[in-house]
This record gives C-alpha cells, sequence and structure tokens, in this order.
C-alpha cells in the first residue's frame, strides 16, 4: 500500500472507530470517552497522553490530550470535540446509528423505498458519502488531525486536544485554552478539525476558515402594566410590547454583519413568552424574549447599543398605542439601582439550578432585581442570557498568506469566517473584551465563568458534508479519508518553515 493510501485507510479507521464509541453530549457516554480515548492514543509509543478533568463539571467530563514532542520548542496544535448530538432522530435506524456502514446500507434501502430525498439517495448510492452520527461532525476531523500527526516526521512538536461538550456550553475547550499556556511549547497555530456544510459541488465546504463568526444571545425582559382584558387601556400588555420587538429585531439588517460576501446571519427568535403561569382575564404583566446574533467582528458592547437602539424603536411604537412611557434600559443600569449584596444570594441560588439552561437562569434572575429595585412597569431591559461566543479571527498577514498559498494547490478555497459557531471562539484572537457582555448578563460569575480567549492564531480545516445534526448527516469520504490529512500536513510543515 502506497504512503498516500495508508494515510488515507488510518484515517478512515480511526473515524469509524471513534464513531463507533457513544458520546451525546451529557450523558455518561460522553464522560467516558474521554478515558476510552486516551487509552486508545495511548497505543502509540510516540505520543505523551494525558486527560484532564474539567473544574466543577457536574458531569465529571475531561480533556484529551496527546503530544508528539519534537526537538525544538515550536508546536501546533490540532483540536476537536468529541461529544455528539443524540441520535434519537434516527428512530428504528437508532440501532445503526453508530455504525457508518451498515447505516448507509439500512438507509439506502429506505430511502428508495419512501423517496424522500433524493440527493441523499443519490449520496449514498454514489460510495462517496458516509452516513453516521458524528462522524462528520467531527469525529472524521479529529481522525484526520490524528493520522496526520501521526506521519508527520519533522523536528517540532504536535498537540492533539479533544474536548466534550461543543455541542452545548464549550466545557471542554474553556476549560482546555488556559492549559495551553502551562505547555513549555510556543504555539505557532492551532488548526480546529470542525465540519462545514455544504449542499452544493463541495466547493464551499473544502475551505480554510481565517476565524469564526461570534455568538451573543441577545435577551429582553419586557414588563407591562397588567388590566381587565375589559380594559385594556387601563394598562399596557407585556405580550403587545414584546411582540413590537419581536417585529422590529427579526432579520433585522442593522444587526447582519457582511465581509464581503459572506454574511453573519441576522437576528431570529429562539424564545418568545409571556410569564403567566394560567388563564386568567388579566394581560401579560411581563414577558421574556431572546435572539441569537452572530457577529465577525462587532464587540458586545456595539451588539448591545444596536440592541438597544432597536428596541426604542420598536417600544415607540407601543408608547403610541398604550399612551404610556416605556424607558428601555441595559440590565447593567438595572443592576445599578440595587446593592450588588442583595443580588448575590439569588444568583447563587440559580448557580444550583443545574435543570435549568442559561437564558431560563437569567431570566429569573432580572425578574428578582427588577422586583428588587422597587420599579413599576411598563419597561423593557435588555441584557444577554448565556455564554458569549466570541468572534475570532487570525490576524498575522504573513501567516494568512503561507496558509492560503499551501492550500489553494490543494484544490482548497480560502473563507474569512467559519459559519458556524464553534470552539475557536476561545482559543482563538477575539474582537473586543468581556467588560459590556460581563456587566450586561445577569448570570456572568455564578452559573459560568469565563476567562478571555486565550489568543492563539488558529484557522478551520475539517472535513463535509450535508445535513449534520439531522438523521441525514452524512460525511465526504473522500475529501476526508483521502484529502484532508494531506491538506492537514501541508500546512503543518509549511507553517514550521516560516521564521
Amino acid at each position: 500500500m502506497s504512503q498516500k493510501n495508508a494515510l488515507a485507510q488510518r484515517a478512515r479507521d480511526i473515524a469509524l472507530e471513534l464513531t463507533s464509541w457513544p458520546s451525546v453530549t451529557g450523558t455518561p457516554d460522553e464522560a467516558a470517552f474521554a478515558g476510552r480515548f486516551a487509552n486508545y492514543l495511548q497505543r502509540s509509543k510516540s505520543l505523551d497522553v494525558w486527560t484532564e478533568a474539567i473544574p466543577e463539571d457536574a458531569l465529571a467530563r475531561s480533556n484529551v490530550f496527546a503530544l508528539k514532542r519534537g526537538a525544538s520548542s515550536r508546536m501546533i496544535v490540532l483540536a476537536g470535540h468529541f461529544d455528539t448530538v443524540s441520535f434519537s432522530d434516527y428512530g428504528e435506524l437508532a440501532k445503526f446509528a453508530l455504525n457508518p456502514e451498515a447505516l448507509r446500507d439500512v438507509m439506502i434501502a429506505r430511502l428508495a423505498q419512501t423517496g424522500e430525498n433524493a440527493l441523499a439517495l443519490a449520496d449514498l448510492t454514489s460510495g462517496d458519502f458516509l452516513p453516521g452520527r458524528g462522524l462528520l461532525d467531527m469525529k472524521s476531523g479529529i481522525a484526520a488531525g490524528l493520522a496526520a500527526m501521526e506521519s508527520y516526521d519533522g523536528e517540532h512538536s504536535l498537540l492533539l486536544m479533544a474536548t466534550p461538550d461543543e455541542e452545548d456550553r464549550s466545557a471542554g475547550m474553556r476549560a482546555a485554552a488556559p492549559s495551553l499556556k502551562k505547555l513549555d511549547l510556543r504555539i505557532e497555530l492551532v488548526i480546529n478539525l470542525d465540519a462545514i456544510s455544504d449542499q452544493g459541488d463541495g466547493s464551499t465546504g473544502r475551505v480554510v476558515a481565517m476565524g469564526s463568526v461570534g455568538k451573543q444571545l441577545v435577551t429582553a425582559f419586557v414588563v407591562g402594566k397588567e388590566a381587565h382584558a375589559s380594559y385594556p387601556g387601563d394598562g399596557a400588555n407585556a405580550a403587545y410590547i414584546a411582540a413590537e420587538l419581536v417585529t422590529e429585531f427579526e432579520l433585522a439588517a442593522e444587526l447582519e454583519e457582511a465581509t464581503g460576501a459572506e454574511i453573519a446571519a441576522p437576528p431570529t427568535a429562539l424564545h418568545a413568552r409571556d410569564l403567566k403561569s394560567g388563564y386568567n382575564v388579566t394581560t401579560p404583566a411581563q414577558s421574556f424574549i431572546y435572539w441569537n446574533t452572530l457577529q465577525h467582528r462587532r464587540s458586545a458592547g456595539e451588539v448591545l447599543e444596536i440592541s438597544l437602539a432597536l428596541a426604542r424603536r420598536a417600544v415607540a411604537r407601543a408608547e403610541l398605542k398604550t399612551k404610556r412611557q416605556i424607558p428601555v434600559m441595559g440590565f447593567a443600569e438595572l443592576a445599578a439601582r440595587v446593592k450588588s449584596e442583595s443580588i448575590a444570594p439569588f444568583a447563587q441560588e440559580m448557580a444550583q439550578c443545574t435543570d435549568l439552561d442559561f437564558p431560563e437562569r437569567s431570566k429569573l434572575l432580572t425578574q428578582q432585581v427588577w422586583q428588587l429595585a422597587g420599579l413599576s412597569g411598563p419597561a423593557v431591559v435588555m441584557g444577554f442570557g448565556s455564554i458569549p461566543y466570541p468572534a475570532v479571527t487570525l490576524k498575522d498577514e504573513k501567516l494568512r498568506k503561507v496558509i492560503a498559498d499551501t492550500v489553494e494547490p490543494l484544490g482548497l478555497g480560502v473563507v474569512e469566517y467559519f459559519a458556524g459557531i464553534s470552539d475557536m471562539s476561545f482559543v482563538g484572537e477575539a474582537t473586543g473584551d468581556f467588560s459590556v457582555v460581563a456587566a450586561n448578563t445577569p448570570i456572568w460569575g455564578t452559573s459560568f465563568t469565563l476567562s478571555e480567549p486565550a489568543g492563539y492564531p488558529c484557522i478551520n480545516i475539517g472535513p463535509w458534508g450535508r445535513d449534520y445534526h439531522h438523521w441525514l448527516e452524512r460525511l465526504s469520504a473522500p475529501y476526508a479519508f483521502e484529502t484532508l490529512p494531506k491538506v492537514l500536513l501541508a500546512v503543518i510543515e509549511a507553517v514550521f518553515k516560516t521564521g
């Protein structure tokens, strides 16, 4: 077998092995994966392998590190997450979900019978695509990185870093990134190995991303003034005010950000609900909304300022109908009206409510602070409801050119931003700081803590495929197993050749 074919076969073997191990986010299988993977890596005598427990993690999860130490102090890090979304969506095919080759056969039979997705059937019958939960997102990326690392025979060092929880709160990478600073090696580049979706010919999947989009979960806590439904003019309906906010924010161009032809999608509402517990003929007193917003270069401060402006525009319409003034403020402005020692006990209580997601905790804490402030509605309090994902970008122009010049002859394009929210946010070179988002996130410092991003040069080179997080998730196998390890090796060697 040629060296090229051996590399491809090795990447395939690793990918299928890792895919066969369940690791759904938030399950005991995810926690067990780290030890299992560490044992697998320790078969190689050239690797120094260890695990590190995530501090204060309720699920007792760990990160996995494998170092191939060279003679020099220069190092490149290959990073990927091993957790996956659930495979319950496979239905009766769930028993095959972690066996890509068997799953392909039963999926072909089902799709041929039902005719429900012609593209998926064509992909799978072509032999170029493999299905399986987690194969695309992103165990084939880890496999390609490991295969490339095993094949590298230069004088410098390579580190494979595998983390859990990317599909939820990135607890793995948030813990792993600070650990890199403890190594006695100089990190030249971090290569994230995450997957890219492409519903076309693969040209938008075969790319290097020089950065990653950021994310802020913008929230609005709406306080109205209750009234009997027969006399709505006596109050201000919090559900109506919320509706004006939803209308104003949905796909708002002001929060859409473009870099060339690449677009960070405009906001969309993920949750909009009044806080009544049951039926009566009284108008809702409070409502809560949150939106997914994506960024390229905007800081949290800019996102909040734009959000406040949009909220004031929406509220201006509501004021005309309700004939009442409706002030708009940030959470930091509200919290400044209350002694911090009054807020702290409730914030700590929320941190213990592990059955509640972060936005729900933020809502309840904002509700409590509003009550402590002794204010009366109507009003709108804007803030952030979860962990921020800073946008990151590779800043070194010389390094960008080296990488682009290396991958383009191999058939890869270059884009500025990885379009999916990723762990790169916590290891790369971030835009802005955390001061504004910290002050306006009710649960900051209690339900979660966050260090500044590690600030390493970081790019993404990963597999591509279609329909990830769906039972039709499938991987472009020739690219993942034949091309990707070769590209990774080429980039590693080119970066190390630079001064």
